[in-house]
């Protein structure tokens, strides 16, 4: 495939997914297609050599794994991405009164996003919904694929002060609008029932989020840009997701990870924090025969790369951006570092990285904060709190991150298949941080 066509596959697998939920089905279809067998943590696992399998958690987290058929070198070769966005997740009584016989939306934020990046857009509801069947309770996906809600600006005959930097009442101006009549309050509940084909009464739960309807696009003169909701972070969870796929390294484990509840801290049940991760390893390492101290041993050889993406120096703000350590757009993966560790990132993991590209002929560049600014952590340091690894935090530069429709460069989806499928096809014998073999 060549970038474009490798951009575009990108933007039906977001389009796919507009919950994370549906993140994680999206991915699960890429894993059964690739012939790989379903684990529920809730049962007994069987391994062997050569198998491909995955688990899930919530529904909104994944971890898949190769186990390879020699495994000459026992260790874990890792990448972590995250499932989720930051959007706005409508509460569990949905409906607010309205003048007249308006109904809104009562809705709270989820993640830091830039609020007015979702006025005047098409909006719509994904998420899932417990629901009774019988003596059962089960989850359904939701996503009503049609253009139901929109926030709407106040007339800026009304707000003149709007572009001397007018600060939103999230509780006020961040309520949807969902009727002006032809729906009564009351009927939400009747129409997501309506969707999944159950009565409302059987509805015992919901967790519903608003979704940005914009289509993602290439555009540019010359096809150079990539635009879409959620490229933070689906864009890393397709690139590692296709690089695991296509790859293969019969001496080690490899394993994929897609957390969610990155862009509110991780620290849940099913978030990089968790004990999901090491839960899975102890299990692989369990299933193959291995002992608790083979183990250790394999953790101590293992690497992960931590892959969400990064800020792209700014066309009208490059004074934002370290002078030195700033990315650019299809000038391929940036490797972040922090001195106050947000990231993984140190001179030995920067190093393994740096090697796989050259050998993989994809370009990089380096990304760190400017020093008088605090930027965000990721995965990987949240991770390493439950299986300390040697890992690098990698991403693919892009601008307006956190805004509802977010842009990047058409060709470093490419680029980062290309280094990370060098990445997991390579056997990485790493000797206590000191000496690294790639075989």
């Amino acid at each position: 495939m060549n970038y474009l066509d490798t951009s575009n596959e990108l933007l039906e697998f977001i389009e796919n997914s507009p919950s994370m939920f549906h993140s994680i089905e999206t991915i699960k279809k890429y894993l059964k297609t690739a012939g790989f067998e379903y684990l529920p943590e809730g049962k007994k696992w069987t391994l062997a050599k050569g198998g491909k399998y995955y688990t899930t958690r919530n529904n909104t987290s994944v971890i898949a794994f190769k186990v390879g058929k020699e495994l000459s070198d026992y260790h874990f070769q890792m990448t972590a991405a995250h499932s989720d966005s930051p959007t706005y997740k409508i509460k569990s009584v949905a409906e607010l009164d309205g003048a007249g016989e308006y109904v809104k939306l009562n809705v709270e934020a989820y993640g830091g996003m830039i609020d007015n990046t979702w006025f005047d857009r098409p909006l719509s509801v994904a998420g899932r919904v417990l629901v009774k069947e019988g003596n059962s309770l089960v989850n359904k996906l939701l996503y009503i694929d049609k253009d139901i809600l929109l926030i709407p600006n106040v007339a800026i005959h009304f707000n003149r002060t709007v572009n001397d930097g007018y600060k939103y009442n999230r509780a006020v101006d961040l309520c949807p609008l969902f009727s002006a009549g032809a729906v009564k309050k009351g009927e939400f509940d009747a129409m997501i029932a309506k969707e999944i084909g159950v009565d409302a009464k059987d509805i015992f739960g919901k967790d519903l989020f608003l979704v940005n309807r914009q289509k993602g696009i290439v555009w540019g003169y010359e096809n150079e840009f990539v635009s879409s909701p959620k490229l933070d972070d689906l864009q890393c969870a397709f690139v590692s997701l296709k690089a695991f796929l296509n790859a293969e390294n019969d001496k080690a484990v490899n394993v994929y990870c897609c957390f969610d509840n990155e862009e509110v801290g991780s620290n849940t049940k099913q978030g990089a924090m968790s004990t999901f991760l090491k839960d899975t390893l102890k299990r692989i390492n369990i299933n193959l025969g291995k002992t608790e101290d083979e183990y250790y041993q394999a953790v101590a050889g293992s690497f992960l790369v931590s892959c969400d993406n990064a800020h792209a120096v700014h066309p009208n703000h490059p004074e934002e951006t370290d002078t030195s350590n700033g990315s650019y757009m299809n000038k391929g993966i940036v490797i972040k570092e922090s001195a106050n560790q947000k990231y993984t990132t140190d001179a030995f993991s920067r190093s393994v990285f740096t090697h796989l590209c050259q050998q993989a002929g994809v370009p990089v560049q380096t990304f760190a904060n400017r020093s008088d600014k605090i930027g965000g952590s990721t995965l990987g340091n949240l991770s390493n709190t439950q299986v300390s690894v040697n890992a690098v935090d990698i991403g693919l530069p892009q601008l307006a991150m956190h805004s509802s429709y977010e842009t990047a460069g058409s060709k470093d989806t490419m680029y980062a298949i290309e280094v990370l499928e060098k990445y997991f096809g390579t056997n990485i014998k790493i000797s206590e941080s000191e000496q690294v073999i790639f075989e």
